[in-house]
C-alpha cells in the first residue's frame, strides 16, 4: 500500500531540516584530517572463472587511516585510461563475493565496490572492521553508534570511507580519474549521495530509494528498521533526543544534496515502507546539480526497479562518460 503523501504532494516536498551552522567546516576539518593518511592503494590480482574480467583485491586508508576492503574488477585487455562506478552497499553489507556483480565491467567500466566498516554478516559478506567504537551506550545496530556527538558517529567514519574510496579509484593507474560515478542503493544511496557532496567533480551519481534522509521525518513515519533502531533507543534515553537529532543533521542527505553538483539519478519506490519515498524526494528537490531525474517505482517496495533500474542506469552512466563504443 502507498505509505506516505500522494504523489502530487511527493513532488514538491521540502524538508523543514535546518542543517547545523558548522556544518560545512565540519566535514571539511574531517576530510582534511584524514587526508593526512596516504592513501595508500594496495591491488593485488586474484584469479576467477571468468574470462573477460580481471578482478583484484584492494585496500585502502579511510578514515583514521584506517585499512579499508574493496575488490576492483576491469575489462580483461582494456589498457587505456577507463571510466569507473564507486559502488557503495546497503545497511548490514559489505563488498559482496569476488565474482559478483559483473555488469559494469562488461559494459566497459572499471568497477570499485566499496566495503562498509564493521558490516557485511548479515545479507552480503564484508572484509573491514571499524575499529572506532561509539562512546557510551548504544542501541543493536549501528545507527546510534557514538550518536551523541558528529565527532564520534559512526556515519562520519563510513562516509569518509567514500570520499577515500574516490582518492583510492583515482590512484588506479587504469582509471581515468575524470571519469568517475558514484552508485549505491538504500545506506549504499545515503554513501553515494554523500560521496557527491563531499567529493565535489563526479561524473555522475546514481542514488537509489536513499537511506539517511529527512531522518527527523523519518522517524514519525515508518517503523521499519534501520530508522526504528534510534525510536528504541529514544524509548529509553529520552533525554539524548536533542542531541540524537542534531548529530543526524551531519549526515543527513537533505544536507549532502543540498551541496552536490554532479548530474544524479535517483530512484524512488512509492510503497516502499523502509525509506519512505518522502523522504526521498526531500533529498532530491534539495539536490543543488541542474542535470538530475528521478524515476518512480508506483508498485515496489523498498526493492525498487530492480534489475529494470540496472539496466536504466547503464544506458545513464554510459551516456554519461561517452563509453558506448565499449558496450
Amino acid at each position: 500500500m502507498y505509505v506516505d503523501l500522494p504523489l502530487d504532494e511527493l513532488r514538491t516536498h521540502v524538508s523543514r531540516l535546518d542543517e547545523p551552522a558548522d556544518w560545512d567546516r565540519f566535514w571539511a576539518d574531517t576530510l582534511e584530517e584524514t587526508r593526512r593518511h596516504d592513501v595508500d592503494v594496495v591491488w593485488r590480482r586474484v584469479e576467477t572463472v571468468y574470462e573477460g574480467v580481471e578482478t583484484y583485491d584492494v585496500t585502502f586508508r579511510g578514515f583514521g587511516g584506517d585499512p579499508i576492503r574493496a575488490w576492483l574488477r576491469l575489462p580483461a585487455g582494456r589498457l587505456e585510461p577507463l571510466p569507473v562506478v564507486v559502488q557503495f552497499h546497503g545497511y548490514q553489507g559489505g563488498r559482496g563475493h569476488l565474482l559478483e556483480p559483473v555488469s559494469w565491467t562488461l559494459a566497459g567500466f572499471a568497477h570499485l565496490s566499496v566495503d562498509n566498516r564493521g558490516q557485511g554478516a548479515t545479507w552480503q559478506v564484508g572484509a573491514t572492521p571499524d575499529p572506532h567504537p561509539g562512546t557510551g551506550p548504544e542501541h543493536p545496530g549501528l545507527m546510534t553508534r557514538g550518536v551523541l556527538d558528529p565527532s564520534t558517529y559512526y556515519y562520519r567514519r563510513l562516509f569518509t570511507d567514500a570520499a577515500r574510496a574516490i582518492d583510492a579509484a583515482r590512484a588506479v593507474p587504469r582509471i581515468d580519474p575524470a571519469r568517475v560515478l558514484v552508485a549505491g542503493g538504500s545506506q549504499g544511496g545515503a554513501i553515494a549521495l554523500a560521496a557527491a557532496a563531499l567529493v565535489p567533480d563526479l561524473a555522475g551519481a546514481m542514488i537509489d530509494v536513499p537511506f539517511l534522509c529527512d531522518i527527523a521525518r523519518a522517524l514519525t513515519i515508518t517503523d521499519e528498521d534501520p530508522y526504528a533502531e534510534v525510536v528504541r533507543y529514544l524509548r529509553v534515553r529520552r533525554a539524548d533526543a536533542d542531541a540524537v537529532l542534531r548529530t543526524l543533521s551531519y549526515v543527513d542527505g537533505v544536507t549532502m544534496a543540498r551541496r552536490a553538483t554532479a548530474p544524479a539519478l535517483f530512484s524512488v519506490a512509492l510503497m516502499d515502507p523502509v525509506c519512505p519515498p518522502s523522504t526521498v524526494y526531500a533529498a532530491f528537490n534539495a539536490y543543488a546539480g541542474r542535470a538530475k531525474a528521478i524515476v518512480e517505482y508506483p508498485w515496489n517496495e523498498h526493492e525498487g526497479g530492480q534489475l529494470d533500474h540496472e539496466e536504466r542506469k547503464l544506458t545513464w552512466a554510459l551516456d554519461r562518460v561517452g563509453n558506448r563504443s565499449a558496450a
